[in-house]
């Protein structure tokens, strides 16, 4: 192997092969399973160190009496078999081997077989063999189990787990879920083949490594050497099972009744006996299928490119007058056409371009809309490429594809087409909404029909509120919606757009109502297009409170059956990032998020990474980890401007929750402030009151008016709880506090829960109630456990009550954190004097003489040194 591969240990089995060794029911184990599933390296590993001899079946050998064996004997002339055993028997046994290990025991003739067998009955010796799966077996080979000689073990591929910790192990780096799951189908989970899919991917470049995420993109690529070992049995193969393999290559899955009727169905009968194919129910039709996906790629490796085009051909002729009875059907007759030496018409490419886009396979509709180009498609063609371009990064190709037409010479549907996909890459992709603000008002003042005028209501509705401008994204996006008969774009851009600007306002209901209009039209738009309006139902069900509910909808299922899916894949992590989030599972939330934005870091999906940084900066500042807060931010600012203003509250809120990380809650709440006030400005109620609710969490106790009022306008239960909490943080109430912690747990918001049981904690404290404190503080505990470890200023001062105020806790927290009296100053807009003032009281309290046992302490040790008297 090109590489050096950690062994993935299968405790249960190496221990049942060990103790059929050295037990009395059984003189050894015989493992069995398919070839390349790992039988050779464990029972190598069983043996280890032990006194073993072993030996290997091969074909070569199979024709030859006592073949694996031979060698022991020398030179022997005698031709009575029994004699020949006997001699091979005091030869093996001779040098006192405990241990016979036989390798590929399948391939053993059948003297060597019988040998085996009397040394298991006569428990002359020990016995570990390895035999392949579905393949003949001598008898007395089959006799070493059959009888109760050797404990037989079938071992299984490796678990989609034990694959993924294979390949981390080897990489040393994060595998991203998507890969994972394409690396896990295409080698069923045998070590050999994934170990050699891995080594040929990094070959090939085709697997690398992206902010320490490794992702494969393109076709998984197999070893030369991996090929070899597969085409020794292609070689093997009557000329028209390949054939049968050949097609199969190039048109995977394919009707049985097709197959037969182009390779024969003698041949087809054969390939599935030989356990080359499988052959699987779909509705009424039956498909076939590789039984293993890394054949067909050995197969395109044999083939020369004429050779390909003209099986393409043969195929496309075939397929071309049946019925298309899905998008899949078309998609796989282009990829026919595209390269095979038949020529197809323009309607096709156009058709299946659109088809894959659907799918959300982008590279593949760049592809065939390429082709469309080609045929000179027009303006139709070209939108078609240029949807495919923007949402790959591609957005400068994007906007020279649709700029080069004249929006004067088209039509109606034409121009609102071209106008919508022109304006998203300005705004979404190239994030100049300036610009997209001037081609959509030119495209709206050249149309008249309802229809078209509705769904260029519904992308101003879009573009207005990703600008903020959040009444006027509703009001537009409410006259798409109470349109008879609005078309399908009209009524996904509305169902954004609006759903957006409902949930932001705290009218989680009425959000749902649109974006629910959106999944009805989901049929008829790009794939990725659902994930946008869908983030907004996300949104409005986490305001609201409803948790599940939002779990539920980041959950809904996509077809993801191919690589060029990647971008649909990142964008679903980001949906059940942000439910992780506002669930408190941090752990989880930075890991979706985290392969997420490595999925679409190259790929120019601007718009999308904004709120997933921002998210993750929440589940890092959460967790105590303000540096990697700050880098988020400053990674979600860099792509900052008025095409995603509307994020600037959710941005400041960040900013307050990584304060808050750095241990500064005083100037944290005031930022929590600032980001409420900015958000009330723009009408985002929901936000508003998130970030006065996070204030209240910091411990200030002037937003509960606030919060009351926004209690009545926004939706669901989630704000009623939070206003309930900051009423109970200003009194100081260590009953409704605890009440709080109680409904926030309820709801499923762990974090608020965490933090207001441990302002009720130090409330009881205050109080002087000590068993209400301890059983605050235990419930506080288990909450932040359930959070990752969560590290905010209500757990931290729960956590360690010491006599500080919060000026003087903020200054300590600080110190530990590293930075200088000025630099805390400059933080805490304060003078250096007053830091210094705070130090030595805080310095005195604690009973420590210098800042650096005062940073010793805050983070959790023991002071060295000598201590104040």
């Amino acid at each position: 192997m090109a590489r050096n591969w950690p062994m993935v240990e299968r405790e249960n089995e190496l221990e049942a092969i060990r103790s059929a060794l050295s037990g009395d029911d059984f003189v050894g184990a015989v493992l069995t399973g398919d070839a390349g599933v790992g039988k050779t390296t464990l029972a190598r590993l069983a043996t280890a160190g032990g006194n073993v001899r072993w030996v290997a079946g091969t074909e070569s050998a199979r024709s030859i009496p006592l073949g694996v064996f031979a060698h022991m004997v020398g030179v022997y002339t005698a031709h009575d078999p029994v004699t020949f055993m006997a001699a091979a028997r005091e030869a093996l046994l001779a040098d006192g081997h405990t241990v016979i290990g036989v390798d590929d025991a399948h391939l053993l003739d059948q003297l060597s077989a019988t040998l085996l067998l009397q040394l298991a009955i006569d428990k002359a010796a020990h016995i570990v063999a390895t035999v392949r799966s579905g393949v003949q077996v001598p008898d007395a080979v089959t006799s070493l189990w059959k009888d109760g000689h050797l404990l037989r073990i079938d071992l299984r591929p490796f678990t989609q787990r034990q694959s993924v910790e294979l390949v981390e192990s080897m990489l040393g780096g994060h595998l991203e879920g998507f890969t994972a799951n394409l690396m896990w189908e295409s080698s069923g989970g045998n070590a050999l083949f994934l170990r050699h899919l891995v080594d040929g991917a990094l070959e090939a470049g085709t697997l690398r490594q992206v902010n320490g995420v490794w992702q494969l993109r393109g076709r998984a690529a197999v070893t030369s050497e991996l090929a070899a070992l597969l085409e020794d049995r292609v070689e093997q193969l009557p000329e028209s099972v390949l054939r049968v393999l050949e097609l199969l290559t190039f048109c995977e899955p394919i009707d049985l009744d097709v197959l037969s009727e182009i390779a024969g169905e003698e041949a087809v009968e054969s390939a599935e006996t030989r356990g080359l194919i499988r052959i699987v129910e779909n509705g009424h039709q039956l498909l076939v299928r590789y039984n293993h996906p890394l054949f067909g790629e050995v197969i395109r490796r044999r083939l020369g490119i004429a050779s390909a085009r003209r099986l393409r051909g043969r195929l496309y002729s075939s397929l071309k007058d049946r019925p298309i009875n899905s998008a899949s059907e078309r998609i796989r007759l282009a990829e026919l056409a595209l390269d095979s030496d038949k020529s197809a018409d323009l309607e096709l490419f156009q058709t299946a371009a659109a088809d894959a886009i659907g799918l959300a396979n982008l590279p593949l509709g760049e592809r065939f809309a390429r082709a469309a180009v080609e045929r000179r498609g027009g303006v139709e063609a070209a939108d078609l490429l240029a949807r495919a371009l923007l949402w790959q990064g591609h957005r400068i190709e994007a906007e020279r594809t649709l700029a080069g037409f004249d929006p004067d010479q088209m039509n109606e549907v034409q121009l609102a087409r071209w106008g919508s996909t022109r304006v998203s890459n300005l705004l979404w992709s190239m994030g100049d909404a300036d610009r997209a603000d001037e081609v959509l008002e030119s495209v709206r003042s050249r149309v008249s029909h309802p229809k078209i005028i509705a769904a260029l209501d519904g992308l101003a509705s879009a573009c207005a509120v990703n600008e903020n401008r959040i009444e006027e994204a509703f009001t537009l996006a409410e006259s798409v919606m109470s349109t008879p008969e609005a078309p399908p774009w009209a009524v996904y851009w509305a169902a954004f757009g609006g759903g957006l600007a409902l949930a932001l306002m705290g009218r989680g209901e009425a959000a749902r109502q649109f974006t629910e209009r959106g999944h009805a039209v989901e049929p008829h738009i790009d794939g990725l297009n659902r994930f946008m309006f869908t983030h907004a139902e996300v949104l409005a069900l986490t305001f609201t409170g409803e948790l599940e509910a939002a779990r539920r909808c980041a959950n809904r299922p996509y077809p993801f059956s191919s690589a060029g899916q990647y971008l649909a894949w990142g964008m679903a992590k980001i949906l059940q990032g942000t439910v992780d989030v506002a669930q408190g599972k941090f752990l989880q939330g930075i890991d979706n998020l985290e392969q997420a934005l490595a999925a679409l870091t190259t790929e120019g999906a601007a718009a999308w990474m904004f709120p997933a940084q921002l998210r993750l900066a929440e589940a890092y500042s959460a967790l105590g980890r303000p540096a990697d807060a700050a880098e988020a931010i400053a990674a979600a600012s860099f792509r900052g401007g008025r095409h995603s203003a509307v994020y600037g509250a959710l941005l400041a809120l960040a900013r307050a929750m990584q304060a808050a990380a750095e241990g500064t809650a005083t100037p944290a709440a005031r930022l929590a402030i600032e980001a409420a006030d900015l958000a009330a400005r723009s009408h985002q109620h929901a936000v508003e009151a998130m970030a006065l609710h996070t204030a209240a969490r910091f411990g200030d106790s002037s937003v509960a008016g606030r919060l009351a009022d926004l209690a009545a306008r926004v939706d669901g239960r989630l704000v009623q709880v939070q206003a309930r909490h900051a009423v109970a943080v200003s009194a100081h109430d260590g009953p409704g506090l605890d009440n709080a912690a109680a409904e926030f747990e309820d709801i499923g918001a762990m974090l608020s829960a965490a933090d207001a049981a441990a302002q009720a904690a130090s409330a009881h404290e205050r109080a002087g109630d000590r068993r209400r404190l301890l059983e605050s503080a235990a419930t506080a505990n288990r909450l932040a456990a359930a959070c990752g470890g969560a590290a905010t200023p209500a757990l931290r001062q729960s956590a360690q009550p010491l006599p500080l105020t919060t000026r003087e806790r903020e200054i300590a927290n600080l110190v530990a954190a590293g930075l200088s009296n000025r630099q805390i100053a400059d933080r805490l807009t304060v003078s250096v004097r007053t830091v210094e003032g705070h130090l030595y009281r805080a310095c005195i309290k604690l009973d420590v003489t210098d800042r650096e046992a005062l940073a010793e302490l805050m983070r959790g040790g023991t002071p060295s040194g000598n201590t104040a008297s």
